[in-house]
């Protein structure tokens, strides 16, 4: 068995890993950074969705490693696609064209930007990056955190890591479970968080969010590329329900706000896969747009197929057996291609028809030899118990309404960061009576607090993801990609800190003399935004 050495150590190399590890690098430590799937980069890569983000994002970036990677993003299509003379001096450009983001673009070109990013610390071993390896096991002495030992699935050789700071940024929380880190998953009781939008009764930890096998497809109409029935077509075929408004496999959804039931198609025009500017799902999405292109260089569009009819609501992945894990994993693979099946061969078409024959599968875009993404979109994770938790009263507008609290989040003295989106809450698994519908409710621009990145009791190991002191409510908004990066950040600059003073990262927090030096570092060394202006934070989302 290998064993290896660093200072911060961070397992889990979504985009709170990369903000982590670039944080660290930049503040002078050496780093190791693991991640199982063979691409960096997460939510926005190996799961293939591209950023939500909020609508300041451009004017008031959160910090200057989250733009340098925006601004990748868009300088790589410059140098080497074949852009039109519109979008290559369009200061703005949008790649894919897609409504969730300024930045729609596709995953291989994320994977790209991250590692030019990380390039110059690889080279004198600054850094070293162990891909397609995950967290088998994690030992801890006391309150600290001594070793993890991960495993690569392409040899099944193992490695113990050891740092004198761990840094869990996987997308479920895996080293919380692992190194005996308390923690709570699911959904929390209003008895227990006093949240608005909390269940009643008892807490359920097995009420969780639903979780998303992306995938993406082109159009050929011209062509028949409908893929093998696949062997549970039928039961998917079938599958509703109870709030939904007819089979999940169909143009028919819930309007998240509302719970209204709506209609929408995956053509809003017939030349919608022609780079046609519309607002149907083939807009959504979209990750590439050929419209941004020289003329007759490419046919038509790509988007990213992440939408409601794929969204998992059989069965949790947290708290349950492998067995279990394994079988609702393959359960949300199965429908992603039912749905891909049924758009093929039995979705209403505009002209009339049923099925449109000529969508295309691109699996090849996101790195895997199948149809789908390498890796699902998970959108919940454990959550550590931490020395503050963010509660639904923080930040929503409805809960802080009814609280007779001013308008606008709450200020938190401790922020290490801001961020911005709805409570956002896809529909989730419910607790034993079947799948719970969407919640979503209005909040204000928020902080990340300090105190929700340290543990209650372990001294050494920091959140880097969705596994932050929130709730099963709060966790809807800070889930997201660059709120995702910047907790990232805040851990990794957290880390070096603590490392650079001999002070924990508790006491770093506790002491208002040296938090505020932490605060003067991020504002001043990674430009970090810790407080939204006064306009901003009072806006609703």
């Amino acid at each position: 068995m290998t064993e290896r050495s660093t200072e911060v150590l961070v397992i889990g190399g979504g985009l709170g890993g990369v903000g982590a590890a670039l944080a660290a690098l930049t503040l002078g430590r050496k780093v190791i950074l693991t991640e199982e799937s063979p691409w960096l980069g997460g939510q926005v890569t190996s799961q293939a969705v591209p950023p939500d983000e909020y609508p300041w994002i451009e004017k008031e970036s959160p910090s200057r490693l989250y733009r340098r990677f925006r601004n990748g993003v868009r300088s790589y299509y410059r140098r080497t696609y074949p852009l039109n003379e519109d979008a290559r001096t369009n200061d703005l450009l949008n790649p894919g064209g897609g409504g969730v983001s300024p930045i729609c673009h596709e995953p291989r070109v994320a994977v790209a930007v991250i590692d030019e990013l990380l390039a110059p610390y690889r080279s004198d071993g600054q850094l070293l990056v162990l891909l397609d390896h995950e967290p088998v096991a994690a030992e801890a002495d006391g309150d600290q955190v001594t070793s993890v030992r991960v495993r690569s699935s392409r040899t099944g050789s193992e490695s113990t890591l050891t740092a004198p700071y761990v840094i869990d940024a996987t997308e479920t929380g895996d080293l919380l479970d692992l190194a005996g880190v308390e923690h709570v998953y699911g959904a929390e009781s209003r008895d227990d968080t006093g949240e608005l939008h909390a269940v009643d009764g008892p807490a359920q930890p097995l009420n969780q969010q639903s979780f998303t096998w992306c995938f993406a497809v082109d159009y050929d109409p011209d062509g028949d590329h409908t893929i093998d029935k696949p062997a549970d077509y039928d039961y998917w075929r079938s599958y509703r329900p109870e709030f939904w408004p007819g089979p999940l496999l169909g143009w028919e959804d819930v309007e998240p706000h509302t719970l209204a039931p709506r209609k929408r198609a995956i053509f809003e025009d017939p030349d919608s896969w022609r780079g046609a500017v519309t607002r149907d799902f083939w807009h959504y999405r979209r990750i590439f747009a050929s419209r941004n292109h020289e003329e007759g260089r490419y046919r038509g569009d790509v988007t990213l197929v992440n939408w409601p009819q794929i969204d998992y609501m059989d069965g949790p992945i947290l708290g349950v057996d492998q067995e279990t894990v394994d079988r609702h994993l393959a359960g949300s693979r199965a429908q992603s291609l039912a749905f891909l099946y049924w758009m093929q061969t039995e979705a209403p078409r505009l002209d009339g028809g049923t099925g449109y024959r000529g969508l295309r599968p691109r699996g090849d875009l996101l790195g895997s030899d199948d149809h789908l993404a390498l890796r699902p979109y998970i959108r919940e994770s454990r959550r550590i118990k931490a020395e503050f938790t963010v509660l639904e009263q923080h930040l929503g507008v409805e809960a802080r309404e009814a609280a007779g609290l001013p308008d606008g989040s709450e200020i938190f003295p401790d922020t290490v960061g801001v961020g911005s989106y709805r409570i956002d809450l896809h529909p989730s698994t419910g607790s034993g009576a079947g799948p719970r519908n969407y919640i979503d409710v209005s909040n204000y621009p928020f902080q990340i607090p300090l105190g929700a990145l340290i543990p209650q009791r372990v001294d050494n190991l920091l959140p880097g993801n969705k596994n932050i002191g929130s709730t099963h409510i709060t966790n809807g908004c800070y889930r997201l990609h660059p709120v995702e990066w910047v907790i990232g950040e805040a851990a990794g600059a957290l880390a070096a800190h603590a490392l650079d003073t001999g002070q924990t990262p508790r006491a770093i927090r506790n002491d208002p003399s040296r938090l505020a030096d932490f605060q003067r570092l991020l504002a001043t060394t990674l430009d970090t935004r810790l407080a939204w202006t006064d306009q901003v934070r009072a806006t609703r989302r």
